[in-house]
């Protein structure tokens, strides 16, 4: 019996000991609770290089005709590091940001370009009628406010929505340009964009103006924004044509009037129109924006306010109207973006123009931030290179001061 438990007892040994790594090894190899307020890991970029493809064959190019391959995309993220994250981006420390069904999202300083906060700013959407700024800000730069334009056949045509142009009326530039901005007429981009020599003519400045001004993820395929074999942007991009947009006085004053008087034609007498823009009326200090929608891009929006000296503006890209209307997805943010700028937090990033016809000439942030990451504000020499200086310095001054001491006790021997 002895001799059956000695040779029992390596078994239940075995087994106690099998039990206890069986209860402590799950609690050992247990994973650390995640640390609040930080991003998930980024998701693959499955937009880095073209939008999802299209619901429809409104991007069919026309017989004879092929569809424009993708932009180049840049070896390194344009406005920093940072903007080529998949997830969302945020400064050390910040709170999460409040929940939004867009794919895409910027949320920047308008007087600076700083970028405080943003998910995927590079993944490439459509834009819909956000697309309108590009072409308003197209011109601004070239037509005259009081330039009268009469509208042709095609004008009056387009796919509506549109303001109510008529073949026998005369508008003005900013009449028109009210009406593109406040009420989306795509019969009133189809009329400027005439005005530019043409539709082929006009989307080839606006694509243009957006290299010229560093919106390299931008391809405009038509005026108003109905989609088009090609037509490509950005959460960045936009943030950067807005920023542009919004110095300038004819389209800052279009975003940002409630009802206008359109002129009549013919029979018909004038007649208002109301923003589309509903923060305009709802949110403190709301500056204007443009709202925007088709079936491929889906919903797209973009809105800037004033607030405590500060002007923020976001874009949303890819987003849908439930369960929270996008104006309101767009309103979280930015009083996520006014709160998180109380701190002065370090930027995640910089709107950074890198062409010609920018404010700061070429590869220069807009309004004179930090160029390409947001590094480049800091030292290259680096605190560890003044350090060594310093003490390199102290000691050769020390060396100096000794050796003079040295020689100054030897006169004195002699």
């Amino acid at each position: 019996m002895h001799s059956a438990i000695r040779r029992s007892l390596p078994v239940l040994l075995l087994a106690v000991l099998s039990g206890l790594v069986t209860l402590t090894g799950p609690a050992l190899a247990a994973p650390k609770p995640p640390t609040p307020n930080v991003p998930p890991p980024p998701p693959a970029c499955s937009n880095k290089h073209t939008p999802p493809p299209p619901v429809d064959t409104s991007e069919k190019p026309a017989p004879g005709q092929q569809s424009p391959g993708p932009l180049p995309v840049p070896e390194q993220p344009v406005g920093g590091e940072r903007m080529g994250d998949c997830a969302v981006v945020l400064p050390e420390g910040a709170p999460a940001p409040p929940q939004t069904t867009a794919v895409s999202w910027v949320l920047q300083d308008l007087d600076t370009g700083a970028v405080l906060a943003a998910r995927d700013a590079h993944s490439r959407q459509r834009p819909a009628s956000l697309i309108k700024t590009l072409l308003a800000l197209a011109v601004v730069k070239e037509l005259r406010p009081d330039q009268v334009i009469t509208p042709t056949a095609e004008d009056v045509s387009q796919e509506c929505t549109c303001v109510g142009l008529r073949t026998d009326g005369r508008y003005t530039v900013d009449q028109l340009l009210h009406g593109l901005l406040m009420h989306s007429g795509n019969d009133a981009a189809h009329a400027l964009a005439t005005a530019l020599g043409g539709v082929p003519a006009a989307v080839r400045k606006m694509n243009a103006l957006a290299a010229s001004i560093g919106a390299t993820d931008t391809r405009a395929a038509t005026p108003s924004g109905l989609d088009g074999p090609g037509m490509s942007t950005s959460a960045y991009d936009l943030s950067l044509i807005f920023n542009h947009a919004m110095k300038q006085p004819e389209f800052a004053k279009a975003v940002g009037t409630r009802q206008f008087e359109f002129p009549g034609a013919g029979d018909k007498p004038p007649f208002p129109i109301y923003n589309d823009n509903k923060l305009l009326s709802s949110y403190p200090g709301f500056l204007g924006g443009k709202t925007g929608f088709t079936d491929d891009a889906r919903h797209t929006y973009v809105g800037g306010a004033a607030q405590n000296g500060k002007r923020l503006a976001v874009v949303l890209l890819r987003a849908e109207q439930h369960p929270t209307r996008v104006s309101d997805q767009a309103a979280q943010l930015l009083d996520y973006g006014f709160a998180l700028s109380k701190s002065n937090p370090k930027p995640v990033g910089q709107l950074v123009s890198l062409g010609e016809g920018q404010d700061g000439g070429p590869g220069s942030a807009v309004n004179g931030g930090s160029t390409g990451s947001v590094k480049g504000a800091e030292d290259p020499f680096g605190v560890t290179g003044w350090i060594v200086t310093l003490v390199v310095t102290l000691i050769v001054i020390g060396g100096f001061i000794f050796g003079n001491r040295r020689k100054k006790a030897a006169a004195e021997e002699a």
